[in-house]
């Protein structure tokens, strides 16, 4: 028998603890998600893991090495790991098989995995190997370890979210068009953290042309994931000199121009090329996001756009979430506005959002929204 959700709250403890340790991969574990691993018998822990890094070892594996390197053995003891044990072969060997070789009597899961070829099955092997099986143990806290995974496992698309810069009067630049900085120094840095733990930053050419951004992490310390740039570029104006024309990242350029030269000058220096389909207004911005996470395997893809495709991406209904950094200065009318979307004739057609965070950053705000749910746009239950 597997059981959902019945569990005792020594189990729930051991699981936040779990969840503590999958954190430590935050930044590093994805395109795969983020998994930590405790080993525990007679309420005693053997060992710990997270999965670090992309091609490394996944939690579960890493905690019983750790049990191995303290010189102990798993055998009997119980397992809680924050996503159910993988149960195909990838970069690494199932970790069904190896928790099952280890001899552990019980394993604690906190969250089915959302990818198809595991969902549900790794539970099921475990259970038919006579080990005991409880799965959904703070389940909640556990699949906000990896909504960018999640969504792209269940939907084809990646997370998206848009991070703004604006006044309090809801503007991003003034009226001569200037921007830097609007923001102080600790709102820049908040938002450089937001960029490393993020697969792609995604720009339109209006931005690009304005301010040629690197697009890159740039924090104190080594070894921080670097995003990959993604521009929406109609006509294929970027040239190969841009700053975010970089071989290693390997920048991916959305277009609907078939300019064979241009083209050829951005792939040598390591750009993708795609040419997509055109929709009322500009690319079709949802295939876009479809090959971001099919081709690239992005989870989370992060809008540092201009107001006109921040705008479409909004009116389309495509974005999951908002960061706005919101300086304590006003601009007046001639600044210029966040979002170009449709205006609305009265309140009941605005569109709502729910505020999640309000922090202070410094001597500004972050604040973090998503659009407001509707009855149509819920995932169904696994």
């Amino acid at each position: 028998m597997i059981d959902k959700g019945n569990a005792a709250p020594i189990d729930q403890y051991w699981m936040g603890y779990a969840a503590e340790l999958a954190r430590r991969g935050w930044y590093s574990s994805p395109p795969n998600p983020r998994v930590g691993c405790v080993l525990v018998r007679n309420n005693r822990m053997l060992g710990e893991g997270w999965h670090a890094v992309t091609g490394g070892a996944h939690a579960e594996r890493a905690a019983l090495a750790d049990v191995k390197k303290n010189g102990g053995r798993a055998q009997n003891a119980t397992a809680y790991v924050t996503l159910e044990p993988c149960c195909v072969q990838g970069r690494t060997p199932p970790c069904t098989d190896a928790l099952i070789k280890a001899g552990i009597a019980r394993v604690v899961i906190g969250s089915l995995d959302p990818n198809p070829a595991v969902h549900g099955g790794g539970a099921q092997a475990l259970h038919e190997a006579g080990i005991q099986v409880t799965t959904r143990v703070n389940e909640s806290a556990c699949m906000a370890l990896n909504p960018g995974f999640d969504k792209r496992m269940r939907t084809g698309m990646p997370r998206l979210r848009i991070k703004m810069a604006l006044t309090l009067d809801g503007r991003i630049a003034a009226a001569n068009g200037e921007s830097q900085w609007l923001t102080g120094r600790a709102a820049r840095t908040d938002g450089h953290r937001l960029r490393a733990e993020c697969g792609a930053v995604l720009v339109g050419r209006g931005t690009l042309t304005a301010d040629d951004p690197e697009l890159s992490v740039r924090l104190p310390g080594h070894g921080w994931r670097q995003p990959r740039p993604v521009v929406v570029d109609r006509e294929l104006a970027i040239t190969s000199d841009a700053r975010l024309v970089d071989s290693e990242r390997g920048p991916v350029i959305f277009t609907l121009a078939d300019n064979t030269k241009r083209a050829a000058e951005l792939k040598a220096k390591g750009a993708h090329i795609h040419c997509v389909a055109a929709q009322t207004g500009g690319l079709d911005l949802e295939a876009i996001l479809h090959t971001l996470a099919s081709d690239y395997a992005i989870n989370d893809v992060l809008v540092e756009a201009g107001p006109t495709l921040s705008g479409a991406l909004v009116e389309q209904n495509l974005v999951d979430g908002f960061v706005f950094y919101m300086a304590p200065k006003l601009l007046g009318n001639g600044g210029r506005g966040a979002l170009d979307l449709p205006g609305v004739d009265s309140l009941s057609a605005a569109r709502d959002l729910v505020i999640e965070r309000v922090d202070p950053v410094g001597p500004d705000w972050r604040i973090t929204a998503k659009p407001k749910p509707t009855s149509s746009s819920c995932l169904p239950e696994s």
